[in-house]
């Protein structure tokens, strides 16, 4: 799951996301915890191009820890923390 190169970049990912509001600045009228973070605020965050943190994100979703929400023209993401707790009873249980 996390064993690619780009592995080190999705658990940033995933850790920048446990504390949205302390890793990227609100928007207005939006709460970073509440509402989730674009990907366009990830990419500026981590210095790539957004279809690369698109990539990601998308890849993170698919996996079921993170989730997704559309407000108009936009789509924010958010960490399942009831299923990256699952994952990990999974790999403390050897699998």
């Amino acid at each position: 799951m996390m064993g690619t190169p780009s592995g080190r970049m999705r658990q940033t990912i995933l850790e920048w996301l446990k504390d949205p509001a302390g890793h990227f600045p609100a928007a207005p009228r939006r709460d970073p915890a509440g509402t989730g973070v674009t990907a366009r605020a990830v990419a500026a965050k981590l210095g790539v191009p957004r279809r690369t943190a698109v990539a990601h994100l998308d890849f993170l979703t698919r996996l079921g820890v993170l989730r997704t929400r559309r407000v108009r023209c936009r789509t924010y993401y958010r960490r399942d923390e009831m299923r990256i707790a699952e994952v990990a009873r999974m790999f403390e249980k050897g699998w």
